[in-house]
């Protein structure tokens, strides 16, 4: 996919840019996999605000993933592929040779009348979908259970993949988009390739009423806040934030305080952390 850049006929078009969406199949979504969506806008089941600057946005209809690729040895053929307004990476219709339709993620290079396969024996190209024991050391892969029968959970979004290292005993080690060395039971489910949409990351968004149409609300500095707003509020002029370092509306640290748990079960499994040197 390539990136469509407007003329600059307004302020906002001048910086506003999209996914050339050209190459998508121009049909309506799967009917039989539709699910209808509930908004919170950010809010909890006593309906307090849990996440700021949630609400709006274009509706939205889900489209039911297969992410387990649990179909085995049946071949599927790729019908179409489309755009799903729920997640960066595009998706794939599958249609099996026993009538079932499935979506999955769109890997590079996946097209229109390809053929895909899941299971032990499936050759190694894009789109097949093979636990990590039978795949090679060095393959690009996305979409890889963390544990056996879960479904996918590690590089899903558009242009991700994670790269299979090593294989050791009962476990397969990964190098994830984060550049985290992490190892996973061998016997997870992974897709061959990359994820599709690469230039996603490239698209510039140009106004903010296209952030609206997202679900996204204004954001605002806490430095032009008061100080009974924020604590980086107050003070004349542009004022520091006054204090060792920043932090969120209700005075706890924010951009590098660790969150997670120190003593997490997982932890044995992580060979080297994202941030490490």
């Amino acid at each position: 996919m390539s990136i469509k850049v407007y003329k600059s006929t307004t302020n906002a078009r001048r910086n506003m840019s999209t996914t050339d969406y050209s190459e998508l199949s121009k049909v309506a979504p799967e009917r039989s996999l539709l699910v209808s969506l509930k908004k919170n806008s950010g809010r909890n089941s006593y309906g307090r605000i849990t996440v700021r600057h949630r609400g709006g946005g274009q509706r939205r209809k889900y489209r039911v993933i297969d992410f387990k690729r649990d179909k085995f040895d049946i071949p599927a053929t790729v019908a179409s592929v489309e755009y799903d307004p729920n997640r960066s990476a595009f998706i794939a219709l599958l249609q099996y040779e026993d009538g079932e339709k499935r979506y999955i993620l769109q890997p590079a290079g996946l097209k229109v009348g390809d053929t895909v396969v899941a299971g032990t024996g499936a050759d190694i190209k894009p789109g097949n979908a093979l636990p990590l024991t039978n795949i090679p050391v060095g393959t690009v892969v996305h979409n890889v259970e963390l544990y056996p029968g879960r479904g996918g959970q590690l590089a899903r979004a558009a242009g991700n993949s994670a790269q299979l290292m090593a294989k050791e005993g009962v476990y397969a080690l990964l190098r994830l988009p984060s550049g985290e060395l992490r190892n996973v039971p061998a016997n997870c489910m992974a897709t061959i390739g990359q994820v599709g949409n690469l230039d996603h990351e490239n698209v510039k968004v140009g106004k903010a009423g296209r952030k609206r149409h997202m679900g996204w609300r204004p954001t605002v500095r806490g430095s032009v806040m008061n100080p009974c707003d924020h604590p980086h509020g107050g003070g004349e002029g542009k004022a520091p934030i006054g204090r060792s370092g920043p932090v969120t509306p209700w005075g706890k640290p924010a951009l590098g305080y660790k969150t997670r748990k120190t003593k997490k079960t997982s932890d044995k499994l992580i060979i080297k952390r994202r941030n490490d040197k």
